[in-house]
């Protein structure tokens, strides 16, 4: 039983990542914290499906589609839709209606459903529109200008634009990112010295919390399907 994920970066201000997924014979996976909302497209059995999906702040099983194959867009962080603000999306989402193997219906209009080669083109349609919008701060504090507001209205509006604190879109970042290099084989030692965690045990509850996973489980590939592109063969 296998979740195959293929992720590329993007160079659109608007767009962290692009990724895809088939499933072959997996009824569910284990799904991972993330800070960022997305758009997600997928097809079972000749019909078509689109939704928007919420940071998520916590590790939780998810089921899968059988014989779907999926398309998703990761918005960078700061974006948000016009027709729904990003904290009413945390650790939820929303179907889309109406949703065709080439349309979908988003904010009162309808697009082209795009490939993992076209996704940028959709959203700089949807920039274009007024649907996608951002708050320029949360670019400047992630990269670690001082806004000339208070610190007050920093969090205030870095939580209105990603749904989320500073301090919890740090520590899912170091989690998933902590889970990555484990995968990957790094030692869990060099990983709780890297990211700075207390010990062993502090890195082991945010990976359970977060990832959904122990490190061992990690460096083994084991544990089952994961909603998190590991660069690997996950088997269950």
């Amino acid at each position: 039983m296998e979740l195959r994920f293929g992720t590329r970066g993007s160079d659109s201000p608007w767009v962290d990542t692009v990724w895809t997924c088939t499933s072959e014979r997996v009824a569910a996976m284990t799904s991972v914290a993330g800070v960022r909302w997305g758009l997600v497209f997928w097809e079972r059995g000749g019909r078509a499906y689109a939704s928007v999906t919420g940071p998520e702040t916590r590790t939780g099983t998810a089921p899968v589609p059988e014989g779907a194959s999926f398309t998703g867009i990761e918005f960078a962080l700061g974006t948000s839709l016009r027709a729904a603000p990003t904290p009413s999306l945390v650790d939820g989402g929303v179907e889309l209606p109406d949703t065709t193997r080439r349309t979908f219906r988003l904010d009162g209009a309808r697009w082209e459903t795009p490939g993992p080669d076209d996704a940028e083109a959709l959203v700089e349609r949807l920039v274009r529109s007024g649907t996608v919008v951002r708050d320029p701060l949360v670019a400047e504090v992630l990269r670690g200008d001082r806004p000339a507001v208070s610190g007050r209205t920093v969090e205030r509006r870095f939580r209105a634009a990603t749904g989320l604190t500073r301090g919890a879109v740090r520590q899912i970042e170091r989690a998933r990112t902590a889970a990555e290099l484990l995968a990957a084989g790094e030692a869990v030692a060099d990983v709780v010295a890297k990211f700075g965690y207390f010990d062993e045990p502090h890195l082991a509850r945010a990976l359970r919390c977060y990832v959904g996973r122990t490190a061992g489980q990690l460096r083994e590939g084991s544990g089952g399907a994961i909603a998190l592109d590991l660069d690997q063969r996950l088997t269950s």
